[in-house]
């Protein structure tokens, strides 16, 4: 019987996948010697895009991100309505700054990196299974796409971002909904494909698809041109590894390979189909979000050489191919409002100038300046200073938006040591850290190093040129 996807809800032990029509004149797949080991790496990401500075950082923010949160969640006690902050404030730093980060470095440790069939989330946990393989040209497999009834993805945008969560909220249709980024190769999809199910943005079939890196190839020799990943939402709620909304997949991740495979195979007679089987091991696992998933552990190889191109593709333009990631936008805005804050302060010292001077407790008698004209001076001195610093510091934020990966360094090291100054005036002096004191500051610093120390922002400044 059909289930709410179209497709059968009942499946044999092993998927039925459209038998392979060849096509005159077609070349076989290539294969390879039998013995390439370094071509089934998934890539040198982590060599290429880290160092022991930014593995510093980068576990450093992790740890501070712990210790905001428990210093939100010992404060929030303190605001009346205790237990709604409680659980808003302290939801938020844990599923999207505490969980994440953590997930991240625990997962560099003892997940492999090199290909074993799993896309992973951005977060570095083991995503959905890839399940799909194709051949042919970028131009070839979007035309097949849009004659299959598939809708392309937008990518995701403060505005696209906003659209999906208004969409979802009010049960509105939004073909076009952007889908998470899950990292294959050590990059995340080049694009994905979707149709929604009778209008409801809550449920989706959608494809991630990669392009593979020149000279790679499919463990035991073959060579494809693209590696997607096909599941289906069924609905939306709470990651069950990092405690955020996001879809919830289907389980039977085959049925929706294999829907896939059908609509492609339906939309162009050229369209021909080869299978691995058990390319590798069927089983029963979690993708990144919590939710079941099970395969047999075939992968179809849909070849599309014999696809007639009628529409093709723009090409996309290289400045547009290196877009500034959000992590790099975020950071250098949020430096950006500590410099703003900064000047707030000298705007406001400087209205009451006589008050803040009189409250300074100084002696440059040797100087022969003394009295209210000592203080004046001294508070002088030290705004200009403090201005200096500010404007060094807006310099940097300029240089991290464009991306230079000295200025993303030297904000992650200012943002480390105000962090560690304040963690040592607190250990020592006993200055409490409360909304009343350094805790916006303290946050501030964090989050500057959670953005700027991500492997987003990282990747970005090291290959900016």
């Amino acid at each position: 019987m059909p289930d709410e996807r179209g497709v059968a809800s009942e499946t044999p032990a092993r998927s039925e996948i459209p038998a392979r029509r060849p096509v005159p004149g077609e070349q076989p797949p290539e294969e390879l010697p039998p013995r390439e080991p370094a071509k089934v790496q998934a890539g040198a990401g982590r060599s290429a895009t880290s160092s022991g500075l930014d593995t510093f950082f980068f576990i450093f923010a992790g740890a501070a991100s712990v210790w905001l949160a428990v210093l939100v969640f010992e404060e929030s006690f303190s605001w009346g309505w205790g237990v709604i902050w409680v659980v808003v404030i302290f939801w938020v730093l844990s599923a999207y700054l505490v969980l994440p980060r953590l997930h991240r470095i625990l997962t560099r440790i003892y997940l492999p990196d090199y290909f074993i069939g799993r896309a992973r989330t951005s977060d570095g946990l083991l995503g959905d299974p890839v399940n799909l393989a194709l051949t042919g040209t970028e131009d070839q497999l979007h035309q097949i796409l849009a004659e299959a009834g598939w809708t392309r993805a937008d990518d995701i945008t403060a505005a696209s971002t906003r659209r999906i969560i208004t969409s979802t909220l009010t049960r509105r249709s939004y073909d076009e909904a952007p889908v998470s980024p899950l990292l294959l190769f050590d990059r995340q999809q080049d694009f994905a494909y979707q149709q929604e199910v009778a209008g409801n943005p809550a449920k989706r079939h959608h494809v991630r698809f990669w392009r593979c890196p020149e000279g790679w190839a499919l463990p035991g020799g073959g060579r494809v041109d693209w590696l997607a990943a096909g599941t289906f939402d069924k609905s939306v709620g709470f990651s069950l590894f990092t405690l955020q909304i996001t879809h919830k997949i289907d389980e039977n991740t085959d049925i929706e390979r294999d829907h896939i495979v059908a609509s492609l195979s339906a939309a162009d007679p050229a369209v021909s189909v080869d299978v691995i089987r058990d390319f590798s091991t069927g089983y029963h696992s979690r993708n990144g979000g919590g939710d079941t998933i099970q395969t047999d552990g075939d992968l179809p190889v849909i070849n599309l050489r014999g696809v007639v191109v009628t529409n093709p593709s723009v090409p996309t333009p290289a400045s547009a191919a290196r877009t500034r990631p959000q992590a790099i936008i975020i950071g250098a805005a949020l430096i950006g409002a500590r410099v703003l804050a900064g000047l707030l302060f000298i705007g406001v010292t400087s209205l009451n100038w006589r008050q803040v001077a009189d409250s300074l407790e100084v002696d440059l008698g040797k100087s022969g300046v003394t009295g209210p004209a000592a203080q004046d001076l001294v508070l002088a001195s030290v705004l200009i200073v403090y201005g200096v610093a500010l404007l060094v510091e807006l310099t940097i934020a300029w240089f991290v938006f464009i991306g230079h990966n000295w200025a993303r360094v030297a904000a992650m090291a200012m943002a480390t040591l105000s962090i560690v100054i304040q963690l040592a005036s607190s250990l020592t002096d006993g200055v409490a850290i409360t909304l009343r004191t350094t805790l916006p500051s303290l946050a501030l610093d964090i989050l500057i190093l959670l953005a700027l120390s991500s492997a987003a922002a990282r990747t970005y400044a090291r290959t900016r040129r």
